[in-house]
């Protein structure tokens, strides 16, 4: 079997509202580039890559006279291929790998006719637990904003209503350190029996870092991830501090995960399909972390259902896995696939069981969703529609002022 066409569609899917983060906004909708791997016995294989418009379709476009006429089964040739370690100084195709090794264990699975998950060991778990992964946010047609404690306990008793969800993770680094741990402390105090997790993105400075570390100590946590930036940073707190640590930032390559093994900084390494390269390095990385006693978790970087499979896939096989996984999923409005998004229940979600990702494309809306993204183009993700100039800084000291309401136009 061989590689004949490489296919890759930037679409721009709506999410419920704005989503506000340490370093500037997803502005109601994310852009993401769905790839199709062709084979020449008809299979098509699918990978999913964050942004990049039209220079990642460019990108992929560009990868097919190194693929054309390779054997999808060659993955580990595949690898050196796309993204020889010395070469991707230079070219940085780290992602784009990941969408094709996604892709290629896909065409496999089909070929096969079996689920990725039995291609990387076999299932342990028929479903994948989530978190409710809350945000700020501005406010968007029917959805309100959440700036306030008040409001956003009630947005996660509607996600726990609706979706089953008992792990909240807030997404902090908007407001002042103060403002967000009353926050978080009234998630606590209105869902006592549930476990909580909050990610500034590593903008804390090293005090305020330590400062809510030790503040939240005697609360249901699973961990504080990325209080503050970098490895010596992270263990800076990690003597100080009475709640495990995670990192998605600052452990995501073999080399740096070795560090932290030998020097640890983090406790919990949230593993991210497209951040590693894929879903088999993951893998690899969890059974590192399994050797050594350090927790895993599967990470999110702003999926729809193609990457929502390979997170599925992953966190079907770890017998290590046991944090919830995070997902933007719940904040679309819609998505590529085939039926529609995948559905929570008692907050996780199925592994699917058709032959490779077990997702197919609904061609009609990446179409409709296609148009979209050529209508309103890409946005820059490190900048805040409704903070014009203002651009973020590690550590940060200018943080939204949370007693203000604004509604941003987009």
């Amino acid at each position: 079997m061989k590689i004949v066409d490489i296919r890759a569609t930037t679409v721009a899917v709506p999410l419920e509202a704005p989503l506000r983060h340490s370093n500037g906004a997803h502005w109601g909708r994310f852009v993401r580039t769905l790839v199709e791997v062709e084979t020449d016995e008809g299979f098509v294989g699918l990978g999913e890559m964050g942004g990049g418009g039209e220079s990642a379709e460019a990108a992929f476009r560009a990868l097919l006279p190194y693929l054309k006429g390779h054997d999808p089964f060659q993955l580990e040739a595949l690898r050196f291929k796309i993204a020889n370690p010395t070469a991707s100084l230079y070219n940085n195709r780290t992602q784009l790998l990941a969408a094709i090794e996604f892709a290629c264990l896909d065409v496999i699975g089909q070929r096969l006719g079996v689920p990725v998950c039995d291609l990387l060991g076999g299932r342990v778990r028929d479903e994948v637990p989530f978190a409710s992964y809350l945000f700020f946010r501005y406010a968007a047609e029917g959805h309100p904003e959440i700036r306030t404690p008040d409001q956003l306990v009630g947005h996660a008793r509607g996600l726990r209503e609706a979706h089953g969800f008992t792990v909240h993770k807030l997404k902090g680094g908007v407001f002042p350190p103060d403002h967000e741990l009353e926050c978080y402390r009234a998630l606590a105090e209105e869902f006592p029996g549930d476990r909580l997790r909050y990610d500034p993105n590593a903008v804390l400075s090293l005090a305020e870092g330590l400062r809510f570390g030790r503040a939240i100590e005697n609360l249901n946590n699973d961990y504080l991830e990325d209080p503050v930036w970098g490895l010596e940073g992270l263990r800076a707190v990690r003597e100080q501090v009475r709640v495990p640590l995670a990192t998605n930032t600052v452990v995501v390559n073999f080399e740096q995960l070795a560090s932290n093994v030998l020097r640890r900084a983090a406790d919990v390494v949230l593993l991210d399909t497209t951040f590693w390269g894929g879903i088999r390095p993951c893998v690899k990385a969890a059974g590192v972390c399994e050797t050594f006693q350090l927790g895993i978790a599967v990470h999110s970087s702003g999926e729809l259902g193609v990457q929502l499979a390979t997170m599925l896939h992953l966190g079907a096989v770890l017998p290590n896995l046991t944090y919830a996984a995070d997902a933007h999923y719940h904040q679309l409005r819609d998505d590529v696939i085939e039926g529609g998004p995948l559905p929570y229940e008692g907050g996780a979600i199925a592994v699917p069981t058709a032959p490779g990702l077990g997702v197919r494309l609904d061609k009609d809306k990446v179409a409709r969703y296609a148009e979209l993204y050529r209508e309103l183009g890409g946005y820059p993700y490190d900048r805040d529609p409704g903070r014009p100039g203002w651009y973020a800084r590690v550590p940060n000291e200018r943080f939204a002022d949370p007693t203000v309401s604004q509604e941003v136009t987009l």
